[in-house]
């Protein structure tokens, strides 16, 4: 099919980046550009990592599920934890908000209640944006924070560990739950009202030495496969080292599914993913999930699971 009658359906989320950034400039100030968790860039005085997030209601929030202050957290966390994942910290954010003219004007200081309760765990404020109309509820999120030594998703490499700090399946699990009417585990459903990002996790990794790092999204397969790729690396997990939550196991269990399903392609935990040299002992929070070795001969860049390519969806895709 020609590229002019393909659909953002047909190129997919991760092509449809590829055919953008072959359209995007750089200057001598971009110092890392689209295609990491932020970009990097120099200013006159200093440098800063920047990043921007999209939530649209019946697709990443619903309000008959979650209260204007808890979409506030997970609409802040998901932006800080970008930052976090370069292994820096935020330190301001923008917010455009599309809404709906019948919204109550209270539903929207709660959500602002929500951004600053966030916010404040890293110490970080909203400080401007924007808001028009909308038929559905919008928020763009723009985050922008400090790093020492920013963190990419393409230096790990062969012979590297493969580390985790967070809590993976538990934001998933709960999504399972509600989708079919249920409010409990109250742990689950929680963790997808609103995550706990491991916000002091990044920094410390990156002081640690880290030689790759991401945070988990869309689903801890897909979000490691872009460290594959990005890598040109194989990255082998072990599922014997997975700390699966007895939260998870319940709905596992009550829908007939695999509890390692949740943990391995479930998003919106944000628990961040990095790569170590064997020889670093892993900072506080992290745990050993795998390892990374190189490509072999007419192999290409994967994530497997106790040394097989798993079937089936890696994670969350947005055209399905």
């Amino acid at each position: 099919m020609q590229p002019e009658q393909q659909t953002v359906a047909d190129v997919g989320e991760f092509g449809l980046v590829d055919l953008v950034r072959e359209r995007s400039g750089t200057n001598q100030q971009t110092l890392i550009g689209p295609g990491d968790d932020a970009a990097h860039v120099q200013t006159r005085d200093g440098t800063f990592v920047v990043s921007t997030d999209l939530l649209v209601e019946g697709r990443h929030f619903r309000r008959d599920w979650s209260s204007a202050g808890e979409i506030g957290r997970k609409a802040a966390a998901a932006n800080l934890s970008d930052i976090n994942a370069m292994g820096g910290v935020a330190t301001v954010l923008t917010v455009g908000l599309g809404l709906p003219a019948g919204l109550m004007a209270s539903w929207v200081t709660d959500l602002a209640d929500g951004f600053e309760t966030e916010c404040a765990l890293v110490g970080a404020h909203v400080v401007g944006g924007d808001v028009t109309a909308a038929d559905q509820i919008v928020i763009a999120v723009t985050a922008m924070g400090d790093t020492v030594r920013p963190i990419t998703r393409g230096g790990a490499a062969p012979g590297d560990v493969v580390a985790v700090a967070g809590t993976l399946g538990l934001a998933g699990a709960g999504f399972a739950a509600l989708s079919r009417g249920f409010r409990s585990p109250k742990a689950a459903v929680d963790a997808h009202r609103v995550p706990s990002p491991p916000y002091a996790a990044g920094p410390r990794a990156a002081d640690a030495g880290a030689t790759a790092m991401i945070d988990v999204s869309d689903g801890l397969l897909a979000d490691v496969g872009h460290v594959a790729q990005a890598s040109n690396v194989v990255i082998d997990l072990e599922s014997e080292l997975f700390e699966v939550p007895e939260a998870v196991r319940t709905v596992a269990e009550a829908l007939g599914a695999d509890p390692l399903q949740f943990v391995l392609t479930g998003g919106d935990d944000y628990a961040l993913v990095a790569t170590f040299s064997a020889a670093t002992d892993l900072p506080d929070g992290w745990t050993r999930i795998g390892s990374v070795r190189d490509v072999s001969a007419g192999e290409q860049p994967t994530v497997l699971v106790d040394g097989v390519r798993p079937e089936g969806p890696t994670g969350h895709r947005h055209w399905v």
